[in-house]
């Protein structure tokens, strides 16, 4: 290790938290320091893959410790807010895993804590360090699909039912964050429909509309009972249309296809242009995503920059789950994002 690099500790050694772990051992710049989990057989079994590492059952404990200059937490959603604002009291800059916080005045508190000690705050949107994330950012981008008309995703599978919190904020903040990264604004309005299939009171499917001011509109499905995995995305173009499929080897498909209306060469005479064009899989590279996704946090702290998950984004995102509950309780009526600047409960 050198002397810039930056050392880490891992709070959350369940599901998530062991990816993170793998991915900062072999992450140049990085130095793995501490493992944090309340549970010490979960802190046995990481010891026994890592020997080296430093475990603890005490959060106040790395809080403390010299050797930690950053701390990324991997823990249920409800603890995110009371975690990372500890961490970034105590000096440390902080990686979230997504959604940022449960709500949005803990997303923006957490953000504008943030801020004010200078440190880097990044919720772990791990999608936008996808190689055909990135690939259709570009194309957007560079004017090549034209204006975005709208954009449709599927993100569906059967399980896993979460006890503790429903498919939208189970599944939503991924398609949510790509849509912020592509599109660059957040929706305007927001309306969804949903039902409890299986758990009492817990979603487990729902259909979500959204409006942008740019006019381009986005439907969401999600779904934790579907027949078979699916993580597909249409973004159709004035030009032309792409289609995101993550499960796919070709991951990116380009279709130079859509529909033109001529000027009528007489009046009340309109007839429509179809065109069918050829089909690009452009390559794309096969590199894991939470390593590029590691790699900039640290860079970030190195460099004394913003992230491309951004705060601004992570905040933006749970406004986005927050106004899916709201229309929810609407009765899937739209519910304007506006509304939450201007509600007390929000106001920092």
């Amino acid at each position: 290790m050198s002397a810039s690099d930056v050392r880490l500790a891992v709070v959350g050694v369940g599901y998530w938290g062991p990816n993170i772990v793998r991915n900062l051992y072999a992450l140049e710049g990085a130095e793995p320091a501490w493992i944090v989990d309340e549970r010490p057989e979960a802190l046995e079994d990481v010891l026994r893959r890592y020997p080296g590492i430093k475990t603890t059952t005490s959060y106040a404990e790395v809080l403390a410790a010299d050797d930690v200059d950053a701390i990324a937490i991997a823990t249920p959603v409800s603890t995110h807010f009371e975690l990372a604002a500890a961490a970034l009291r105590a000096g440390k800059h902080a990686f979230v895993e997504k959604p940022l916080a449960s709500s949005v005045r803990d997303a923006a508190a957490l953000a504008a804590l943030a801020t004010a000690e200078g440190l880097v705050l990044m919720p772990g949107h791990t999608f936008l360090y996808s190689p055909p994330v990135l690939k259709i950012k570009e194309l957007i981008d560079a004017g090549e699909l034209g204006e975005v008309l709208f954009v449709t995703t599927s993100r569906v599978n059967l399980g896993l039912h979460q006890p503790d919190v429903s498919v939208v904020w189970d599944l939503a903040p991924h398609d949510f964050a790509i849509l912020r990264y592509w599109l660059d604004e957040r929706p305007a309005t927001v309306s969804a429909i949903s039902r409890c299939c299986v758990l009492p009171d817990v979603p487990d499917v729902a259909f979500i509309n959204m409006t942008y001011p740019s006019g381009t509109i986005a439907h969401v499905e999600l779904s934790w009972l579907a027949p078979s995995k699916l993580r597909r995305t249409a973004v159709v173009g004035s030009r032309k249309m792409v289609v995101y499929d993550d499960t796919s080897n070709e991951p990116v498909r380009i279709f130079d296809a859509g529909a033109t209306l001529p000027d009528p060469e007489t009046f009340g005479e309109y007839r429509l242009s179809y065109r069918t064009g050829d089909i690009v899989s452009p390559r794309i590279d096969a590199t894991e995503p939470l390593a590029l996704e590691l790699a900039d946090f640290c860079a970030a702290i190195v460099e004394g920059r913003e992230p491309r998950s951004s705060p601004t984004l992570g905040v933006d995102v749970v406004r986005m789950i927050d106004g899916v509950d709201r229309s929810l309780e609407r009765g899937g009526a739209p519910f304007a994002l506006s509304e939450l600047d201007a509600s007390p409960e929000v106001a920092l």
